[in-house]
């Protein structure tokens, strides 16, 4: 069964084609990492996906039903749901204050009853609240629940994050670098709680730098290589690619490593 799949997505800027034919699928409980080159349209990709881009050409699926075009909200609403690369989170709310607010598309609640309030309104934010304290306990983060997130390690502010997204009950998680500027600790806590995430059923796809983080948890990789597919496989395959250490290392670099 296939959740997400994408079909021969293009976009220019200028003339340029930053995204050029590319497309993948992913299926529940399915980890996905796209990987390339600084400029190869990872995240330019990942805004096409999530709706904050229109594709000049191609076709997005979602769950079988074509999402071409629908904004975020739409697709949020639908089932997929994202993180970005720069931190999103709310410095001068408390953590669970930030899921709360990932929450609001699971809320039943008019705007009428909020603004009387009446008892129906405090039995929702009671149990937003309690759905916020179990995600947070997911990502270990429930101790400091109460904390202002601006407090907040850098590592910790990013399973944050993740915890908010998936506040949305997404059915598919897209990951903009979740471990990018974290120690090793803090990788390897990423590392756990995207592997128990593809564990519940959720499909992940996640563009990430880190090379030692996408070969462990990765059940497919696809490569980009300024805009164009270049190489999809599992990690063992995409390892040993030749066309891989070309496109990361050049020519020449690749000839170097491969005597190595």
């Amino acid at each position: 069964m296939t959740l997400l799949k994408v079909s021969d997505v293009g976009i220019s800027f200028g003339g340029v084609k930053a995204i050029d034919g590319v497309g993948f699928s992913v299926a529940p409980g399915e980890i996905l990492s796209i990987i390339g080159p600084n400029g190869a349209g990872k995240t330019t990709l990942f805004n096409v996906v999530s709706g904050m881009y229109a594709a000049d050409h191609g076709r997005i699926d979602l769950d079988g039903r074509d999402v071409t075009g629908l904004p975020p909200d739409e697709l949020a609403t639908r089932g997929l749901s994202r993180t970005f690369q720069n931190l999103q989170i709310f410095h001068r709310m408390t953590a669970a204050e930030n899921v709360m607010v990932g929450r609001h598309l699971q809320e039943r609640c008019s705007l009428f009853a909020d603004l009387l309030r009446l008892p129906s309104v405090t039995r929702q934010n009671r149990a937003t609240r309690a759905a916020a304290l179990t995600l947070l306990d997911q990502v270990g983060l429930r101790d400091i629940a109460d904390v202002a997130a601006g407090s907040l390690s850098y590592g910790a502010s990013k399973r944050l994050e993740i915890a908010r997204a998936l506040a949305a009950e997404p059915r598919v998680l897209l990951l903009d670098e979740p471990a990018a500027g974290c120690n090793s600790v803090e990788t390897e806590e990423i590392d756990r709680l995207i592997c128990r995430v593809a564990d519940q059923g959720i499909a992940v796809v996640l563009v990430e730098h880190d090379m030692k983080l996408v070969m462990k948890i990765s059940h497919r990789i696809l490569v980009l290589n300024q805009g164009r597919m270049l190489v999809e496989g599992t990690p063992d395959e995409v390892r040993h690619n030749p066309l891989v250490a070309e496109a990361y290392l050049g020519r020449h670099g690749a000839r170097e490593a491969a005597r190595a």
